[in-house]
């Protein structure tokens, strides 16, 4: 019984490794709704960060968290002090199959 605890310690301690990206990635485009243009950088964050989106041209962060959700009609937006970012789900589902817990995701618009 001793060794099959060793075993589930060792992986239980290997799921809990957090994950952030390797380097800096940058995309640009209209955004799927708003049509609106805007930069996107994903970037590493520091472990126990979160994913968190920064909307650099209000100067305002915003953790992907559950309890931000303000809309779910046609896309995901999650809203902080009035400030919103539209059409998340498949930037975060992306992170979450890839097994990143950690980014910093910076952009220049809400979508």
């Amino acid at each position: 019984l001793g060794g099959r605890i060793k075993i589930f310690l060792i992986f239980a301690a290997q799921i809990m490794d957090q994950q952030t990206l390797k380097r800096e990635y940058r995309f640009e485009g209209r955004g799927l709704h708003t049509g609106k243009y805007a930069h996107l950088e994903l970037c590493p964050a520091p472990e126990n960060h979160g994913i968190r989106f920064y909307r650099r041209d209000v100067g305002q962060e915003i953790p992907a968290l559950a309890t931000k959700v303000s809309r779910t009609d046609r896309s995901t937006t999650i809203t902080e002090n009035g400030v919103s970012v539209v059409t998340i789900e498949h930037l975060l589902s992306a992170l979450t199959g890839l097994g990143v817990d950690n980014a910093r995701i910076i952009l220049d618009n809400e979508e």
